[in-house]
């Protein structure tokens, strides 16, 4: 492409060679700088995956023993399992039978979204309806038109359940059943004109949940479905007493064997949750909006024992270097140690018994014991009626602070956090009240 560009300026006179050399300079410039910022692209993104390997291995880890791995294995049914806890809510486990059926490979699907198996002809409706299911964390079971990874559509009888904490009620995954549902075969003429439509159509990935978006989606649907009529029809795709009764069985069996390999650590799941249990006050939908949030924060619960913290951003994690296990229930009083200075943890109780929002320098610890200065800043966050739901505690390490010499402040980035997390809890919140109503 170089020497193409270079040939076509050159020639004529002395300043078409000039304006050749200049352009091929400044091209060969760009080239660099491209290259360069693709590189550094590349360990970026290398280095979030590996963050988010070490989310799902924890994700993992921190309900059940290793052996679950082996024996999810070994069912044969079609399934993956996810984690709303995680930000993107990616699949942490996809079994053989699921992962045979779509034609991925299994590094292909850990980590991303269930949106990779959307495209064009995937029901919009259908997509939202399951996002409402999370949100409430339900079961739903419904007919689904998704794509394998060749772009051949098929249709399933997708069904989700969430899995509980039996310790206090949160969910921690979804199990997702994919049972293929067998359909009676169309004549030529339709046959013809579906693979027409569908298969000789450009794939696309739902990667936006924005209104726009959806909006674009239905625009393009209504398109289609005009012209033709057999789309509308495969639209109606119902699944079989048989396949039904083949979803609940897998979910049975995968819910036995996760219940099983819980045992063993000591922090047992369940399919349902138990009324005994303390309900924790962050819904799925909740987690989802927080994880977009990627500053060092957490939350605490005013209204349970010992203010515990109920949610625990990814940042945080990285910073002191725990587990999301080792932090939730846990009061932020752990972080402390011999030379925390308790005029600062004063002034912090003083700021909650108050009702108002402090912020303060405090020494803290890290996982393996190492100490770092961190800026804490600390605020209540109100729901829709105005009660205070939670405690955010947004931290940022003085090395970090020291170290930023443009764009925003870290004052002014912790403010934004503290106003994402309020936006995030009073929109639920009015959600939630909305919907009972």
């Amino acid at each position: 492409m170089n020497n193409l560009r270079l040939s076509r300026g050159g020639g004529g006179t002395h300043n078409n060679t000039v304006c050749t050399w200049d352009l091929g300079f400044h091209h060969h410039r760009h080239q660099y700088t491209e290259g360069t910022q693709k590189h550094t692209q590349v360990m970026e993104e290398q280095g979030s995956l590996q963050q988010i390997g070490g989310l799902i291995e924890s994700s993992f880890n921190s309900c059940y023993t290793s052996w679950v791995y082996e024996a999810l294995d070994e069912l044969e049914h079609n399934f993956t399992i996810t984690d709303p806890t995680i930000s993107g809510h990616p699949i942490v486990f996809a079994s053989n039978g699921f992962l045979k059926m779509t034609g991925y490979l299994k590094d292909e699907v850990i980590g991303r979204n269930g949106r990779i198996f959307q495209g064009p002809r995937t029901n919009r409706r259908s997509i939202m309806e399951i996002r409402e299911a999370i949100r409430e964390e339900k079961n739903i079971s419904m007919s689904l038109l998704n794509y394998k990874k060749d772009g051949t559509p098929f249709w399933m009888l997708f069904h989700l359940s969430p899995i509980f904490s039996k310790h206090d009620g949160r969910v921690i995954h979804f199990v997702s059943v994919q049972v293929p549902i067998l359909r009676r075969k169309a004549n030529s003429e339709d046959g013809n004109r579906w693979q027409e439509l569908v298969l000789g159509s450009c794939r696309r990935e739902v990667c936006s949940d924005t209104v726009m978006e959806l909006a674009r989606c239905r625009a393009l649907d209504s398109f289609i479905d005009t012209d033709n009529r057999v789309l509308e029809a495969e639209e109606s795709c119902e699944a079989s007493d048989s396949e039904k009764g083949k979803a609940l069985t897998a979910i049975d069996n995968i819910m036995s064997v996760l219940t099983h390999y819980s045992e063993l650590t000591g922090r047992l799941v369940c399919g349902n949750r138990s009324n005994s249990a303390v309900i924790c006050s962050l819904t799925s939908a909740l987690h989802i909006s927080l994880g977009r949030i990627k500053q060092s924060f957490v939350l605490m619960d005013p209204q349970l024992l010992n203010m515990p913290i109920v949610y625990a951003s990814d940042a945080f994690l990285n910073m002191t270097g725990y587990n999301r296990h080792e932090v939730l229930g846990r009061n932020c009083r752990f972080l402390n140690g011999p030379d925390t200075d308790p005029k600062a943890i004063g002034q912090i109780k003083d700021s909650i018994q108050s009702s108002q929002a402090c912020s303060v320098r405090i020494l803290n610890y890290r996982k393996d014991r190492s100490s770092f200065w961190n800026f804490l800043h600390i605020s209540p966050v109100r729901n829709a009626s105005a009660k205070i739901a939670f405690y955010v505690c947004v931290q940022i390490e003085e090395a970090v602070r020291n170290g930023v010499t443009q764009g925003l402040s870290p004052e002014t980035r912790q403010l934004g956090t503290v106003g994402a997390v309020k936006v995030a809890v009073r929109t639920l919140s009015m959600t939630a009240g909305s919907s009972r109503s």
